[in-house]
């Protein structure tokens, strides 16, 4: 078997023996995702549609902001 290989199977055979490591891996994930969308609804709101009420004015403003600050 090749080093690639042999790597490989050790990391699934070590994966496919966890008994309390999935439940660890599961919870953290679980965090991963909590955490990110918290994130994500705390440091970029959505300020094209709270600003602008339909799509044609959302790219009228998206325009105009790359082709002013060149």
């Amino acid at each position: 078997m090749s080093l690639l290989n042999r790597i490989a199977a050790l990391y699934v055979d070590g994966f496919r023996n966890m008994t309390i490591g999935r439940s660890l891996w599961a919870l953290i994930i679980i965090k991963l995702i909590i955490f990110f969308a918290v994130i994500k609804l705390l440091f970029f709101p959505d300020v094209l549609a709270t600003n602008y009420d339909d799509d044609a004015s959302r790219a009228d403003a998206v325009r105009q902001s790359l082709s002013s600050e060149r």
